[in-house]
């Protein structure tokens, strides 16, 4: 027996027996994802009970707290902004900038968004009271975010039937921007974006152990699912009818005039009018299940609300510039346009 190999080999196994661990998980958890939800919960419930004080450190910077206030003092109706899945906030910088120029201060909300978006939006319940409650609050959501306000809204501040469950602001409206209002397969690489959002936002969080578990254990990422439990629940739960909705959301292809005079040409040479028709299906069928690369174009629609508007980006960059001499995120304009609206009617 050559004893030289035999850490090698211990280590390969090692290696082998890791990998087997987390690929049977990763099967039991598609197969069985309320129990992976549940159990899930149960981690995070009991590392809660057992270390309080590391589980709740006031260092994460989570709650509702003033970004930005209008520059010329506020005309217009109090934003809140609610971040989506490991976003540590900068997803905002630009937008922040644009909205106190028009006139809105700009709240934000900061919540542990790895645990299940119900108790994201019951975070937000819990903070309400933060707000100014002399006006409504126009609440704008990214991605999860829009899951959580809409969680809120239907389920704590205006659920059918009964009374509110809470006082305070009324909601002026909501803006879902890129959120997967039917579920993104995307979620399932969580891990990455957690990665993303504890380097990115080092300087302003204290990192520690419990940093990450702080935030929940991937609760989320299971309700994010196409098909969930808490999705079926919340798209069969009646919207206000005094909250108005603006969904954005984009697009990573948009169709250049050559590709359309290509698809033209090519059905005109066949002399066929159906495989024009066609062409053109297939390639609305391609962009539109790509979405911005997280979220679909169908993902974004809901049946009671009216049609999102589309932009030529992708999930991040409609909102944040990469570089300082990009030109503004194409979906700005129009957000702040709709709120302008709003605030004008009655």
């Amino acid at each position: 027996m050559n004893w030289a190999n035999r850490p090698r080999r211990l280590l390969l196994k090692g290696v082998a027996l890791s990998l087997a661990m987390a690929a049977a998980w990763t099967l039991w958890a598609e197969l069985h994802p309320t129990e992976e939800r549940a159990l899930r919960m149960l981690v995070h419930d009991q590392l809660d009970n057992w270390f309080p004080e590391l589980m709740s450190a006031p260092g994460d910077g989570f709650g509702v707290a003033l970004r930005q206030a209008a520059e010329q003092g506020a005309m217009q109706p109090p934003v809140l902004l609610i971040h989506g899945l490991d976003e540590p906030g900068i997803i905002w910088d630009d937008l922040v900038v644009a909205l106190a120029d028009a006139g809105f201060d700009v709240w934000e909300l900061r919540y542990p968004n790895d645990q299940g978006i119900d108790r994201s939006a019951d975070f937000l319940a819990r903070h309400w009271a933060a707000l100014p409650a002399e006006q409504p609050v126009i609440l704008i959501g990214h991605s999860m975010g829009g899951l959580v306000a809409r969680e809120f809204v239907t389920r704590l501040r205006y659920p059918p039937g009964p009374a509110p469950q809470l006082e305070g602001a009324p909601v002026g409206g909501l803006v879902m921007i890129g959120t997967p209002n039917h579920g993104s397969p995307w979620a399932r690489l969580r891990i990455w974006l957690e990665l993303r959002e504890h380097f990115e936002d080092a300087r302003q969080r204290r990192f520690t152990l419990f940093a990450g578990l702080r935030d929940g254990v991937g609760e989320a990422k299971v309700d994010l699912r196409p098909g969930s439990n808490f999705l079926k629940a919340l798209n069969a739960r009646p919207w206000p009818d005094a909250v108005p909705r603006f969904l954005i959301g984009a697009q990573l292809l948009s169709t250049p005039s050559s590709l359309t005079e290509g698809l033209d040409a090519a059905a005109a040479e066949v002399g066929s009018e159906a495989l024009r028709e066609h062409l053109h299906a297939w390639w609305q069928t391609l962009t539109n299940g790509l979405g911005d690369g997280a979220v679909s174009v169908a993902s974004l629609r809901l049946e009671d609300a009216p049609p999102p508007v589309i932009v030529n980006a992708t999930h991040r960059t409609m909102l944040r510039r990469l570089g300082p001499d990009d030109p503004e995120p194409p979906a700005i304009r129009p957000i702040i346009a709709q709120l302008q609206r709003w605030s004008q009617s009655p």
